[in-house]
């Protein structure tokens, strides 16, 4: 799936954005990808931005994306994340869930400019 993983011009958080339908195996090379880029600049928050991707998994995938997959010592379990979505898009609303139950700091948003205020609070 084609995406760009680059910081913010003010350097105030990594921008992921995506296209096209998403599971867990992409995303979880997506985060990586963007987490090892926050390592080495030290920035701990990230633009997760999925409005033109659909999230295609089902979910007890979802379930072990969150409590299996992203306990890696890859990813930043103190990172900031704003899941930007599109306002119609609910196939991403469980990542949010299962997330913050794993003790992940994700919050979902279908405004760009308030994701972006969240990150930069």
């Amino acid at each position: 799936m084609p995406h760009t993983i680059t910081p913010s011009p003010d350097r105030t958080y990594i921008e992921l954005k995506a296209t096209g339908e998403v599971n867990r195996a992409v995303a979880m090379r997506q985060n990586v990808e963007a987490h090892a880029l926050g390592r080495n600049l030290g920035i701990h928050r990230y633009l997760v931005d999925m409005t033109e991707c659909r999230n295609t998994e089902t979910e007890l995938d979802t379930y072990s994306f969150a409590y299996e997959d992203m306990m890696t010592e890859r990813v930043d379990k103190k990172a900031r994340v704003a899941l930007l979505v599109r306002p119609d898009d609910h196939s991403h609303d469980f990542v949010e869930t299962v997330s913050r139950n794993a003790g992940l700091d994700v919050t979902l948003f279908r405004d760009r400019a308030l994701a972006e205020k969240h990150l930069r609070d």
